[in-house]
């Protein structure tokens, strides 16, 4: 296949500083982002999700910031859907697109695609999210256990939106949800290059730190608290804002939820940089390094495709 598009990936843990290479990546290259954000695409959680700010959405235009109600369902097929139907117009206009995040579902999606999954039928998603609303997560996991125990076994356990999805096709499939995860790699009409941000463990951590520092400094106590009253749904079982409902539940002080943020977003840095180091196909650039010329190694990656 002859490839004319590209679609650099920017991806890395959470506080690497993804979003700022990405702006200084896309005016260079006079090009719009797409966000692989699972969070960032719920309006209102500006905050909690550390999304481009209104200054930086004005430097360079982004998709899939703030496009839906937190109300709203949305898979990683949907995204490999929508964002496939938008790099087919914007790669008329651009060669390169710039896709930055750290969801890994969402960027598995894009750039290997993902397996053919029955469509849920809303009355079955809605009475499985009642049930999590009424009794937790446990009985979910008791039936995923009995309906698909491969599964089970595989699956974090603590992962709400992945164990219900998981229930939710089993149901909806009559069989084993793990019998239709084929794992295929789709042919994309594009080139990716891909790009991986990391930094130095204590430097990664004390930036993670101070930005929750900054979180709460910039009114994510009062963010949180506009959502409580919708705290049971599934896009706001997120770290930033699940801490501060306990602090509201009176299950712990506010210093204590701070604290168990800032703990539970460097477990899951650590988790997605486990997550993408599997892939080979990154180039990795350590931005602890002040030697590494991210933007020269960025052009010499795109020119070798040229």
């Amino acid at each position: 296949m002859i490839y004319t598009n590209t679609l650099l990936v920017l991806l890395g843990p959470t506080g690497v500083g993804k979003t700022e290479w990405s702006l200084r990546i896309a005016e260079v290259l006079r090009c719009p982002v797409l966000s692989a954000d699972s969070r960032q695409i719920y309006r209102g959680m500006t905050i909690g999700t550390a999304a481009p700010s209104s200054a930086q959405l004005q430097r360079i235009p982004h998709h899939f910031v703030g496009i839906l109600s937190p109300e709203d369902y949305y898979s990683a097929s949907e995204y490999e859907r929508d964002a496939l139907s938008l790099l087919r117009e914007l790669h008329k206009q651009y060669p390169v697109a710039v896709m930055t995040g750290g969801s890994m579902m969402y960027i598995d999606a894009v750039c290997k695609g993902i397996d053919d999954i029955p469509t849920i039928d809303e009355t079955l998603r809605r009475e499985l999210q009642e049930l999590y609303r009424k009794e937790g997560l446990d009985p979910i996991r008791q039936q995923l256990k009995i309906l698909d125990p491969v599964f089970y076994n595989k699956v974090d356990l603590k992962n709400t939106k992945r164990v219900i999805h998981a229930l939710e096709v089993c149901l909806m499939a009559g069989k084993p949800y793990s019998s239709l995860r084929t794992d295929p790699r789709k042919e994309r009409p594009f080139r990716i290059v891909k790009i991986g941000f990391t930094r130095d463990r204590e430097d990664l951590y004390n930036r993670i730190n101070r930005r929750v520092d900054q979180m709460i400094g910039e009114g994510l106590t009062e963010e949180a608290k506009g959502f409580y009253p919708q705290r049971h749904l599934n896009s706001l079982n997120t770290v930033g804002y699940k801490e501060l409902f306990d602090y509201f539940d009176g299950k712990c002080t506010r210093e204590f939820a701070i604290e168990k943020i800032k703990q539970h977003t460097r477990n899951y840095a650590r988790k997605q940089f486990a997550w993408f180091k599997r892939d080979k196909e990154t180039v990795w650039i350590n931005l602890s390094d002040q030697n590494e010329d991210v933007m020269e190694k960025v052009q010499t990656l795109l020119n070798q495709y040229y």
